[in-house]
């Protein structure tokens, strides 16, 4: 039977979706003043965290400053609502140092709706997206299972695993989104009509167990920092939680390994019902106990959920094994003999659009005006989500506007690293930004996402005045004493600096030395130094304070990056024409030729990140460019 349609109403901007991408687009896209409708399957699965209930780690919580510094949400929404919080890797250098909280998953989904609930210009409504409205290959807008049609100037795609979702406990399958949300199944046939290529990735979960019936001392205790942290640039330290949650840490063992080896012919992984691809870096525990079978236990993570619940995840410990053998499995694990089962582990399957179908702003090569992000493209994570649905919500505004597209490089944010690996590369598996995909990762640090992003924040009106105005502050107060310690010398003979050498284990000083070369040493600190020379006037913050130290004590290295950086963007101010055809290019070699046609990159920068793409094919691309001899596509 046909669905009735009713009457259409008008926006600048439709987000489809409201996960971690959705949220970001629809808010960005209201803040700079489109009129903005955000359509969502479940009102109650607002910014919903299906899964692990935290933030940040390694590139991960680099993405949530710089949604920050963008005007985004997602650092003030867990900043509101965390029980944890921890800064890693604080033995290693600053390039990889990363802040992680656990969030009260409740908590954190309320505050969101309740954000955007308030936001002027944005309009949050429930309903299932069945179909985008797309007329001579721009899109339009999007009716919805009951038959409504909005339309808008741009679209933005975020139904992440709802798209044809289908979730697996053992041999039990059905057809779902997470957490046995409605699964979205129209829209993803409607895409495959519009001409666009989807695959079928899996991802999945682990059990949530009752945490009265966990015996912690059996466990091992993982607190939080005293000291405060913040993902935000505007929470300031006061808002710091004192009375935080701990996580227990505990470990798999051979029982454990041994019930799972005993059941893989009842893994879905391995009995061929699972049929996506899942994600390298976080795979379940069945496929961890047969890829690394050498190893005599995995260490699992008990997370609380929040302050109002008993339930805690199991993390790394995720599966799809059949209820009674995760029971099993579980039980099996040191602090969890009597664990009881609150929800299985489930594992669940989805499309995603191939992301080499998009351009850097992330909108659809397919379809004009239509752009998409989040799970969708492939990726896994509510930070890699979100680091997109800021993009294509600040784009799909722009593009409502009539202005110019919005784009991150490699060089200026993890988001720009993620976006270019993902539509140069395009995915084989579920996409996790890792330090290790980002080659300026020393300039790409947590601590100075402000100082890499909040002027194009405020230039696009996501960042007020008030703020920007405290941001310059900061950047001034920095300047100007990396300045002054580049002139202010220290003598051998000056009260203090004798005792302090002394005290470090250090020879004593021959002659004089500038501060900021004192600085360099390993053994010394900012707040070192100021114990033999004065403090700036007016005295820097702790943050400020942290950047004159690294970048005086990195300061060489920043500079061969900056070099770096400096030859890549002569070679993205190459531009490549739209619509070339390469096979029109006497020379290309096959490869390059046939993956030239397929990613149409936009400079030669990307050209020359795609695999199979030689020094010898830019070269005669390039050649080929500045003489003019580009032949387009009929």
């Amino acid at each position: 039977m046909e669905v009735k349609r009713y009457p259409s109403k008008e926006y600048d901007v439709i987000v489809v979706g409201a996960g971690h991408a959705g949220s970001e687009a629809a808010l960005a896209a209201a803040r700079m003043g489109q009129k903005t409708l955000l359509l969502t399957i479940n009102l109650d699965m607002v910014a919903f965290m299906p899964c692990n209930p935290s933030v940040g780690g390694p590139a991960k919580g680099t993405v949530v400053r710089e949604i920050d510094a963008l005007g985004g949400q997602m650092g003030r929404n867990i900043d509101a609502t965390y029980i944890q919080m921890r800064m890693l890797n604080t033995g290693k250098g600053p390039a990889v140092r990363a802040l992680r909280a656990q969030a009260d998953k409740a908590d954190y989904h309320a505050v969101m709706k309740d954000t955007i609930e308030k936001e002027p210009n944005l309009t949050l409504r429930q309903g299932v997206v069945d179909e985008v409205i797309v007329k001579d290959g721009v899109c339009q807008g999007v009716v919805t299972a009951t038959g409504a049609e909005y339309f808008a100037k741009s679209v933005v795609l975020t139904a992440g695993t709802s798209s044809r979702g289908k979730i697996i406990i053992g041999e039990l399958t059905y057809s779902s989104g997470p957490n046995n949300s409605l699964p979205s199944i129209k829209l993803s046939e409607n895409l495959e009509k519009l001409g666009f290529k989807l695959r079928r990735f899996k991802t999945g979960t682990p059990p949530r167990v009752d945490g009265n019936t966990i015996d912690y001392d059996k466990t091992i205790e993982q607190p939080g920092d005293k000291t405060p942290h913040h993902f935000s640039y505007l929470t300031p330290d006061s808002a710091y939680v004192k009375d935080q949650l701990s996580c227990w840490m505990t470990y798999t063992n051979g029982t454990t390994h041994q019930i799972i080896r005993d059941n893989l012919d009842r893994a879905p992984m391995f009995s061929g019902i699972i049929e996506g691809v899942g994600p390298r870096y976080c795979p379940s525990i069945e496929d961890k106990i047969v890829r690394f079978a050498d190893k005599p236990r995995h260490q699992l993570f008990l997370e609380p959920e929040g302050r109002h619940t008993e339930e805690y995840y199991v993390g790394d410990f995720s599966t799809s094994m059949p209820e009674e053998i995760q029971l099993k499995m579980l039980h099996s694990v040191a602090g969890l003999e009597h664990a009881e089962l609150m929800r299985p582990g489930y594992a669940i399957e989805y499309d995603v659009v191939e992301p080499w179908q998009l351009t850097h702003s992330l909108e659809t090569k397919v379809v004009k005006n239509l752009f998409t992000a989040g799970q969708m493209n492939g990726t896994s994570g509510y930070e890699e989500a979100g680091g997109q649905g800021i993009v294509a919500g600040i784009n799909a505004a722009l593009r409502a506007a009539g202005k110019p597209a919005f784009t991150l490089g490699r060089d200026e944010a993890y988001i720009g690293v993620m976006i270019d690996d993902l539509v140069t590369k395009g995915t084989n598996e579920p996409y996790r930004l890792l330090t290790s995909r980002a080659e300026y990762r020393l300039i790409l640090r947590h601590d100075n996402a402000d100082l890499r992003l909040t002027e194009k924040g405020y230039q696009l009106g996501l960042i007020s005045e008030e703020r920007y105005q405290q941001f310059l502050a900061k950047k001034a107060a920095i300047t100007a004493e990396l300045k002054r310690l580049a002139t202010y010398r220290i003598k051998p003979k000056q009260p203090g600096v004798a005792e302090l050498l002394a005290a470090k284990e250090m020879a004593p000083l021959q002659d004089g030395i500038l501060a900021s070369e004192f600085l360099k040493r390993p053994q010394i600190s900012y707040a070192d130094l100021l114990t033999i020379i004065p403090a700036a006037e007016p005295a820097l913050d702790r943050y400020s304070a942290e950047q004159v130290e690294i970048q005086t004590k990195y300061a060489g290295y920043i500079d061969k990056e900056q070099q770096k950086i400096a030859r890549l963007r002569r070679l993205e101010a190459k531009q490549i024409p739209t619509g070339i055809d390469y096979e029109a290019i006497n020379g290309l070699a096959t490869e390059a030729r046939q993956k030239l046609t397929k990613i149409q990159p936009e400079t030669i920068a990307q050209a020359s990140r795609i695999s199979g793409v030689n020094p010898a094919d830019l070269a005669i691309l390039s050649v080929y460019i500045e003489q003019g001899r580009i032949a387009k596509v009929q």
